[in-house]
């Protein structure tokens, strides 16, 4: 993937913290007891970080904030589509798994465009957290980051929600379906 400008209109700019807004007053349940405008301080400080977001809104992750780190000071972002986002299925895992393809090859992989946008895909762990708030990909399911061992091995692991559980699998990391893709966070 070719690297875009990073820099946004003032009119996408405006467009995309209305959008963030309003996702964050209707979803007060994913992060109680924190604030919109503190949030919005943050994210006009870091434009790099606006466009991720943009990147990930436009893909249709629908971004929303999911926690605040005390430590660091940064609100956490995760996808909150209902299922996994749509702009970023088909997709295999890695470079590695991508070229291991001989025939029909994905157009890219999970990996390679989290790279892109500035955005980490998910571990199992903040999967499982995630869900906790809502139910999530009932219909689709999403990569999540291979601990090293298993990708060396050559798999990868994904996750989706079934009969109100998380479930946890392995594929080749070469493989993609229509109904797979990746769920990402940022931190601000």
């Amino acid at each position: 993937m070719t690297k875009r400008n990073k820099g946004l209109s003032l009119e996408q700019l405006e467009e995309l913290l209305r959008t963030l807004k309003a996702r964050f007053e209707k979803n007060m349940n994913r992060h109680k007891g924190l604030e919109w405008a503190k949030v919005r301080a943050k994210l006009e400080a870091n434009s790099e970080k606006l466009w991720s977001l943009n990147e990930m809104e436009a893909t249709g992750g629908e971004p929303d904030v999911v926690g605040y780190d005390k430590k660091t000071g940064e609100y956490i972002f995760y996808d909150c589509s209902a299922e996994s986002p749509k702009g970023r299925r088909s997709v295999c895992y890695d470079r590695e798994a991508l070229e291991s393809r001989k025939k029909h090859k994905p157009e890219n992989s999970a990996i390679d465009m989290a790279t892109a946008m500035g955005i980490e895909l998910l571990t199992e762990e903040q999967y499982r957290e995630l869900q906790k708030l809502e139910d999530f990909d009932i219909k689709t399911s999403n990569w999540v980051q291979t601990p090293a061992n298993i990708r060396k091995l050559g798999g990868a692991i994904f996750c989706d929600r079934r009969y109100d559980t998380v479930f946890m699998y392995h594929n080749g990391a070469e493989s993609y379906y229509a109904a797979r893709g990746f769920r990402g966070s940022l931190r601000v």
